[in-house]
């Protein structure tokens, strides 16, 4: 299976990147800037994340940090989108490598990129694809429509996914399967949080039990083939 991964994000009004970098050396700075943004929240946390902390581990002026970004739900935006990428891109990988696959293949090969990211992503643990922990940083007025405007994160990462499935989600309705996967979603979530709560690498039972509950659920709800 081969996705173009890159073209079916949903398009993200606000809060946004004040600018996207076009040039090479501007686009290795955006990226040093996410990459040292992850450093900080896995030794501080997103609540104590401060974007002086983090221009200054990206080893850029201030200025420059609020050229790409307008705050700090700004930068915690493009860093869930950016794992987004990543994640789908990796799990598309996986797909291939495995093909042809089913529903019930799909949905272990998500669960494990996910735990995989998880274990050795920077900054991963404390966000993926929104805030991972329950607090809301100050400066963050809208943690749940941090990948697009219009939707919340779990929406807007179930309708990725239903494009990454390709022909296992093109019959049926639409809008049930991207409700189903999003309901999907939300149980895995609270599950891996559990599993990763209780042990840090995750723990493997709990992480089995997920892809069960997952599979089993789905199983109920995605078209037969």
């Amino acid at each position: 299976m081969s996705a173009d991964t890159s073209s079916r994000s949903p398009e993200r009004a606000a809060p946004s990147s004040r600018r996207r970098p076009v040039q090479q050396r501007s686009q290795e700075r955006y990226g040093r800037i996410l990459d040292a943004c992850a450093g900080v929240l896995d030794e501080v946390g997103a609540t104590a994340l401060t974007t002086k902390e983090v221009a200054q581990r990206a080893q850029v002026p201030i200025g420059t940090l609020y050229q790409f970004f307008a705050g700090k739900e700004d930068l915690l935006a493009a860093l869930a989108s950016r794992n987004l990428d990543h994640y789908l891109q990796r799990l598309d990988d996986r797909l291939a490598a495995a093909a042809p696959v089913g529903p019930a293949a799909f949905t272990d090969l998500a669960v494990e990129e996910f735990v995989a990211m998880k274990r050795t992503v920077p900054g991963f643990g404390q966000v993926d694809f929104g805030l991972a922990g329950r607090a809301v940083p100050v400066g963050v007025r809208d943690d749940q429509h941090l990948l697009d405007a219009g939707v919340d994160n779990n929406t807007a990462v179930a309708l990725r996914l239903q494009a990454l499935g390709g022909e296992l989600f093109a019959t049926g309705d639409p809008a049930a399967l991207t409700l189903a996967l999003r309901v999907a979603l939300e149980a895995a979530d609270a599950v891996l949080k559990l599993a990763f709560h209780s042990d840090p690498d995750g723990d493997p039972a709990l992480i089995a039990e997920c892809k069960q509950l997952v599979r089993g659920y789905l199983a109920q709800r995605l078209p037969t083939r």
